[in-house]
């Protein structure tokens, strides 16, 4: 029987020639042409030898058990095995490996009378130890592990689809397959087997129910397309609008606090600017204030060292005016007794060659009377010239006294 290509699996045991062969017959699934079942070998019993054999090999991959005298010895380590009796026997070979087992049930009805198709899917594996291999062969053994799995899964299926109408049949896959894991592995785990997974892989609806039922799902995912693309248009305008908004609001709060902080700033400005001004008014103030204190302190200063100075100009004229005057009185004395010296010089050379005129005049009178007029021209003349010399000097003379009347009565016979 098989469902959607998946042939029903059958769990068997079958029997080999040598254990070498195991690891080969394992993987072998052969389907059964009288039922359809896809035959899943999970344990080998290999020949025994009648007396013995030279050499047995175990294999290392399954669980091999083995008896002797028909009496279970438990675990056969794997290697090769020399001289093997015959009341020696490897009993079971069990896989290790994790078994998929396919239970496709048919014609299933539902609560409103549907009937359906499922294929039910699970893998177990037998282990993990020894006990529990000897538990599943001693106590279960893969034909009866088969019946009974593939009624509890049956059974199962059928009952979970009856609870439920043909529309909801495919939204109980994953409840379904909880409660079914935890349902096997309470049932089969004292036997040394685990259920690892469970999942419902397929649900068939009769053909037309299903073309219904697809239409139908598929206007409703349409409608529910529509529905999501007009909430998601209505979503993106409602956002557009509220950006846009956001970004007003934004821009007035950013263009706000611009105002507020450019006031802000000019405020400080203006601030700083009153406060600039004030300290350059005052250290204008303080600046002109010691410049007018200095500069009347440098006056009083000044004045103070200007009336010094003009005292001791004052002074060093007045004592130089004074040496000069006095060097000029003393140069004026000098130079009047010099003139009085030259002059008394002059007037006694002229007194004497007055005299000696005199003298040759009157040898000459003695001599002859008529060079009296001509010595007296001659003396008169040379008198003048004496006279013309003295008033002709430009240097300053002072001569006082009845030499200096004399002189002046001689240069004005008429005064």
């Amino acid at each position: 029987m098989d469902f959607q290509g998946n042939p029903h699996s059958k769990l068997v045991q079958r029997e080999i020639r040598s254990a070498l062969q195991a690891d080969r017959e394992f993987s072998k699934i052969t389907v059964n042409p009288s039922n359809g079942f896809a035959e899943i070998p999970i344990v080998l019993t290999p020949k025994s030898p009648r007396l013995f054999s030279v050499g047995v090999n175990v294999p290392s991959g399954p669980f091999v058990l083995w008896q002797k005298w028909h009496k279970n010895m438990g675990l056969l380590s794997p290697g090769l095995l020399v001289f093997w009796p015959g009341w020696n026997r490897i009993s079971h070979i069990v896989t290790r490996a994790t078994i998929t087992y396919n239970a496709p049930t048919r014609n299933c009805p539902t609560a409103d009378n549907v009937m359906v198709n499922v294929d039910l899917s699970l893998t177990f594996r037998i282990g993990p130890d020894i006990d529990a291999a000897q538990s599943f062969v001693y106590k279960l053994g893969a034909h009866r592990f088969d019946e009974l799995l593939s009624a509890t899964a049956e059974e199962s299926i059928r009952g979970l689809v009856y609870s439920v109408t043909h529309d909801a049949v495919n939204d109980l896959r994953e409840e379904f397959a909880v409660g079914m894991l935890s349902t096997l592995n309470s049932k089969f785990q004292p036997y040394g087997v685990q259920i690892v997974n469970v999942k419902i892989t397929d649900v068939k609806l009769p053909p037309d129910l299903q073309d219904r039922l697809e239409k139908t799902t598929a206007f409703k995912t349409k409608m529910s397309e529509q529905e999501k693309s007009h909430e998601n248009r209505v979503r993106v305008l409602e956002d557009e609008a509220t950006r846009t908004m956001e970004g007003v609001r934004r821009e007035n709060a950013r263009r706000l606090q611009e105002i507020v902080a450019q006031r802000k700033r000019y405020e400080i400005e203006r601030r700083e600017m009153e406060e600039a001004a004030r300290g350059e008014a005052r250290v204008q103030e303080v600046r002109a204030m010691g410049e007018a204190d200095v500069a009347l302190k440098k006056s009083l200063g000044l004045e103070a060292v200007e009336k010094v100075k003009a005292r001791q100009e004052a002074e060093a004229l007045m004592k130089k005016t004074h040496v000069l005057c006095q060097t000029m009185k003393i140069e004026a004395e000098q130079k009047v007794n010099v003139e009085i010296k030259n002059s008394e010089a002059e007037l006694a050379v002229a007194e004497s060659n007055a005299a000696a005129m005199i003298a040759r005049a009157e040898a000459e009178s003695d001599g002859a009377e008529a060079l009296k007029e001509k010595r007296r021209y001659e003396l008169e003349w040379e008198r003048l010239k004496v006279l013309e010399a003295i008033a002709s000097n430009q240097s300053r003379k002072f001569i006082t006294g009845e030499k200096g009347d004399a002189i002046l009565r001689e240069l004005i016979p008429d005064l």
